[in-house]
């Protein structure tokens, strides 16, 4: 019989080290790992973690450059590329750091593995946390990301069934998940679904709903533009409109989900005002498309926040409701929160942004119906 859900985890993912001023620490994951095993999620008879290995080379450049790998690999080692910025190396967002190369293929070889023992059928869902890299594109690093785990790891399933499946990508970061939805722009096998915050004010810049995908696969790109200060009733009002729809027409046979925290309001990137409450009513929606179901992590830069809305989402996949009050031995690594799972109150907004918010949702949810649905006969 197999497990109910796997967390992928490994010491190894500390080693993930952008420098001190950079806004993606490693030590999220820890807190997250450490938070999930004070709950006693990891104790379950049906639950487990494992250890995830390094994507090989070859796995890598089934969706990257051969020169830009080999960019990546010399530079963490210590040697010298030309020009690493034609490669977005060496950057504010992607510096050079020994290792790094490493770190990536971790990162990736997680993904892989969540989605080789969900297709095996060893687990219902597997949860890499280190993963959800999706900013990576085929010759570039960018957004914080060096290898696209999630576009790799949906190639190596492509690739290893012998009939065609269908699968769905769903990414909840409050950034346009650029990069996956560019690896696969172009055909109807993989659709792409990506709410994020209107990249109007938001990095890459891009993800209007006007992108959607091109020859056989148009209409197999979905952006789902967001107003600044979307709360959490907009956010899941948008989901149930667009997101839900769309998944039960495509039926997919693989769901993977980018779980981004970054769309939570005490996040410093970005404009989204979702409570850990709301970030919970969105997954617990994913989590009832009928699919094979491999998670990733993602963005998410406030310490207190990423842990708890991680803990959340893979509680849902254990089928577990958490109490609110962290186990003692967290408690303290939480002080926003008062020591809390969830949010104790949201945020206010004044009503003019909350209106002018739905205002421009709304027209989102439109402009899919309208471009988008009829290619899925909605």
């Amino acid at each position: 019989m197999s497990l109910k859900a796997t967390l992928i985890y490994s010491p190894r993912f500390l080693q993930w080290d952008m420098g001190a001023g950079h806004p993606m620490k490693p030590i999220r994951l820890q807190h997250t790992y450490d938070l999930i095993e004070a709950y006693g999620l990891l104790a379950r008879p049906d639950v487990a973690a494992q250890k995830p290995p390094f994507a090989r080379e070859s796995d890598i450049k089934m969706v990257h450059a051969d020169d830009y790998v080999e960019a990546v690999k010399t530079l963490s080692a210590g040697g010298e590329v030309e020009d690493p910025y034609v490669y977005g190396l060496g950057t504010a967002d992607c510096p050079i750091f020994p290792g790094m190369y490493d770190a990536a293929a971790l990162a990736v070889g997680g993904t892989m593995q969540a989605a080789s023992i969900v297709a095996d059928y060893r687990t219902d869902v597997a949860f890499n946390i280190a993963g959800g890299l999706h900013h990576a594109h085929e010759k570039e690093a960018a957004g914080f990301c060096y290898f696209n785990d999630a576009a790799i790891a949906i190639a190596a399933v492509l690739r290893r069934t012998q009939r065609r499946v269908r699968i769905a990508y769903v990414d909840i970061d409050v950034h346009h998940g650029d990069g996956v939805e560019e690896a696969f722009y172009n055909t109807p096998d993989v659709l792409t679904i990506s709410v994020h915050e209107t990249g109007r004010y938001l990095f890459p810049g891009t993800g209007v709903v006007a992108e959607p995908g091109l020859g056989p696969g148009k209409g197999y790109s979905v952006n789902v533009p967001l107003s600044p200060y979307t709360d959490d009733d907009q956010y899941v009002g948008v989901f149930e409109q667009v997101v839900m729809p769309l998944l039960g027409a495509y039926q997919p046979d693989y769901l993977f989900t980018q779980l981004g925290a970054d769309t939570h309001f005490a996040d410093p990137l970005a404009h989204i005002n979702l409570t850990i409450q709301g970030y919970e009513r969105v997954v617990r929606l994913l989590s009832q498309v009928p699919a094979k179901w491999i998670a990733m992590g993602g963005g998410g830069y406030n310490r207190e926040v990423v842990p708890r809305a991680w803990t959340v989402a893979f509680a849902i996949m254990c089928g577990v409701q958490l109490s609110d009050e962290i186990p003692a031995s967290q408690a303290d690594k939480y002080p926003e929160s008062q020591g809390r799972l969830y949010d104790p109150e949201p945020p206010y907004v004044e009503p003019r942004l909350h209106e002018a918010a739905r205002r421009f949702n709304d027209a989102t949810v439109e402009e899919i119906k309208e471009l988008i649905f009829p290619v899925h006969g909605l």
